[in-house]
């Protein structure tokens, strides 16, 4: 799948079509991701996932490991994002904290749409941004947040294992994943993915607000 204007206008147009979501805040705190379509690169460092000898045009979705250090949700996959300061749009939100992050500057003329708000067990109401970033080879990540940067191919986030149900304890709930090479992501990061690739890839209506988290996103 080719990070060129086709892709570009086809997700533009589904989430254009698509009647997101949106959940109250109440007493928890607004959030919001980034969820940054770009090319692929030189390959993949993950275990599982194959490598490409030269710079690959490809799409991927850009994803970070969040520092070790950070007093929540350390170590775990993320996509670019925090809390919406006083003043903000969820997108001015999304693009500030992918700056601040990642080093990557995009305009409001890169955002695609939004996704529906997902709903955090440790407080948050987040709401995805889908941006476009296009071909970018240098990206800065800050040592403080980010342990590490991924570009996950688009492709990956459509196998046939793809999504990962468990039960969770509440119930009537389900825990989702979402696979990546030899490993996983869990939600809310793997919701927010599996929501993209049904909406924004397959054109899909998928609501993903009803899955649970694992027990250790929940801190």
């Amino acid at each position: 799948m080719l990070l060129d204007k086709i892709l570009r206008e086809q997700v533009r147009a589904h989430l254009a079509a698509f009647p997101v979501r949106r959940l109250a805040v109440g007493t928890q705190r607004a959030a919001a991701v980034a969820l940054a379509l770009i090319e692929e690169g030189e390959g993949a460092a993950l275990p599982g996932m194959p490598a490409h000898a030269e710079w690959s045009q490809s799409a991927a979705v850009l994803l970070t490991r969040r520092a070790d250090r950070l007093s929540s949700h350390g170590g775990q996959w993320a996509l670019p994002g925090g809390r919406i300061d006083p003043g903000e749009t969820p997108e001015e939100a999304a693009l500030r904290e992918m700056r601040e992050e990642v080093g990557l500057a995009l305009g409001a003329s890169d955002i695609l749409g939004t996704l529906d708000d997902y709903a955090t067990r440790s407080g948050y109401v987040i709401t995805p941004v889908v941006v476009w970033a296009g071909s970018v080879r240098n990206l800065q990540p800050c040592e403080e947040e980010v342990a590490s940067v991924h570009r996950i191919p688009v492709t990956e986030f459509q196998r046939a294992d793809a999504p990962m149900l468990s039960l969770s304890e509440e119930p009537g709930r389900e825990v989702l994943r979402m696979p990546v090479g030899d490993s996983w992501i869990a939600a809310p990061t793997a919701a927010i993915l599996y929501q993209f690739s049904e909406v924004c890839i397959r054109g899909r209506d998928t609501r993903v607000a009803h899955f649970d988290q694992p027990m250790f996103a929940r801190r």
